[in-house]
């Protein structure tokens, strides 16, 4: 991998710089793709200035004092926005975005990139986090407020990119190098600019506010449907944490079509992509063609594998505002240790070693394995098979159900899953632990999963959820290619 330049090495060691921003969600890594497109490709300095020029510009650092000190690597803050006044009267009826814009931040991300330009840590800023803003002049009324208890989201409204940045960096004492701000419309083109994006899901998608209607399985999204997708917070239970896990798989598969399609190898491609994706987005003014060029040099060979996803981990209980609001309140100690995690330039995800014994990547599943009991008997001759098979399955997430002991009618040729009809989600995740198992309907069984180990198991195979229960507090990290198709 090619050494970052001096001038990346050290951006971010300058505590207390100045910094100027930009636009929104899904949206905000189209900006950072679209970067990594321009200078992986071999495109010169003088194509990357000709569209860097026409990226707009806010300040989002000005005034700033006291900030967190910088360290290792490069760290964006990514806010996307609800713009869409570039929208046709058709794109808006489509896609269910009508009425008026709030003006506020729908979405935001920390991505953090590793000082060897290897890895990117991106995490999920729950938008209705509790914050405490510093005091600021209102952005709308243009009074001077206090210091004061809001939403995090709602600090765009009130003091624009500049306290959102004040604001983060103070939850986090992590130092933003640059701000990224993207809207619907620069998200919409930006996907249909790289040909679409293909996402999985185990079960169908449906969200009546958004329009979302996806059927279970593979699914190619064009711009409108991946902004479905992304917005969607209706579809279950999980509200804004299943929404920040499927931002989370649309990013990885971005970063997968981007990175492996081949798009990266043509120069003509590449500007025209890069065109699209920063047509309606806003940097800082210290966000330049040498940072994309240098950035660029720095990360050929750049991957789904070597990204990393995250949301901040939170709180069993929130907290509620003077004015009634309710929020999302975040672990104090958890959430300490992942940014701390990024000022030390650290993975907080699991990598598998390239050099480690081949271990399958866990398969997705739609109820968690720990919603999940099962009883587990032994169908062969095979002294404490019964055993070891529920200790693994209890390792692989999934909850005991009783004390493991011998199958009547043994031996079993074929491992057999034995499910009440009503719990058929369950069974299946049971099943894709368990591949090759037999599934046997057995009406009045009850919520408990009965396995009986025949002579084919061959081990308890990794899965997990592919969207977090209601209550969850946090998602687990996972790795870009954890998140896309298999």
């Amino acid at each position: 991998m090619t050494a970052p330049s001096r001038s990346a090495r050290t951006a971010a060691h300058r505590p207390g710089r100045r910094r100027p921003p930009r636009k929104r969600w899904g949206l905000r890594i189209a900006a950072a793709v679209s970067v990594l497109l321009m200078t992986t490709s071999g495109v010169g300095h003088a194509m990357v200035s000709g569209v860097e020029s026409g990226i707009g510009r806010v300040d989002a650092f000005q005034g700033m004092q006291n900030r967190p000190g910088g360290g290792d690597g490069l760290n964006f803050l990514v806010v996307g926005t609800d713009g869409r006044d570039k929208l046709t009267k058709a794109e808006k009826r489509k896609y269910h975005l009508g009425g008026a814009p709030c003006h506020c931040t729908d979405t935001l991300m920390l991505v953090h990139l590793s000082a060897g330009r290897d890895r990117a840590s991106v995490v999920s800023l729950p938008r209705d986090s509790y914050a405490e803003v510093p005091a600021h002049r209102d952005a709308a009324t243009g009074a001077q407020r206090p210091r004061h208890a809001i939403k995090l989201n709602a600090a765009y409204a009130e003091g624009g990119p500049n306290l959102t940045v004040r604001t983060v960096e103070h939850m986090t004492a992590v130092h933003i190098d640059h701000y990224l701000e993207v809207d619907f419309t620069s998200f919409m083109r930006s996907v249909d600019a790289v040909g679409g994006v293909e996402i999985c899901t185990v079960r169908p998608l449906k969200d009546s506010y958004t329009g979302l209607d996806m059927p279970a399985g593979k699914a190619q999204l064009n711009g409108g449907q991946a902004l479905q997708y992304v917005r969607s917070r209706h579809i279950d239970g999980s509200a804004d944490l299943g929404r920040m896990q499927r931002q989370q798989r649309f990013l990885a598969s971005l970063i997968h079509k981007v990175t492996s399609s081949g798009v990266l190898m043509n120069p003509i491609r590449v500007k025209e992509v890069a065109t699209a994706m920063l047509a309606s987005v806003r940097a800082d003014a210290g966000f330049n063609a040498d940072d994309m060029v240098d950035l660029g040099q720095a990360m050929r060979g750049f991957s789904a594998s070597s990204s990393e996803f995250v949301s901040v981990p939170l709180a069993r209980n929130g907290v509620r505002l003077p004015d009634g609001g309710s929020t999302v309140r975040w672990d104090p100690v958890r959430s300490r240790q992942l940014f701390q995690a990024i000022r030390d330039d650290k993975p907080f995800a699991a990598h598998r070693p390239k050099t480690a014994a081949k271990q399958p990547p866990a398969t997705v599943v739609d109820v968690p394995p720990n919603q999940i009991r099962v009883h587990v008997d032994n169908g062969t001759g095979q002294h404490g098979l019964g055993r070891g098979t529920a200790k693994a399955l209890h390792a692989a997430g999934f909850v005991a159900a009783g004390v493991p002991g011998d199958a009547p009618g043994a031996p079993f040729a074929r491992t057999v899953i034995s499910y009440d009809p009503r719990w058929d989600r369950s069974a299946r995740t049971l099943a894709a632990a368990l591949p090759g198992a037999e599934l046997r309907r057995a009406a009045g069984q009850g919520p408990v999963m009965k396995v009986t180990v025949g002579a084919d198991h061959k081990g308890v195979h990794p899965v997990r959820a592919e969207e977090p229960p209601a209550g969850s507090p946090g998602l687990s990290a996972i790795t870009g290619d954890e998140a896309v198709c298999p």
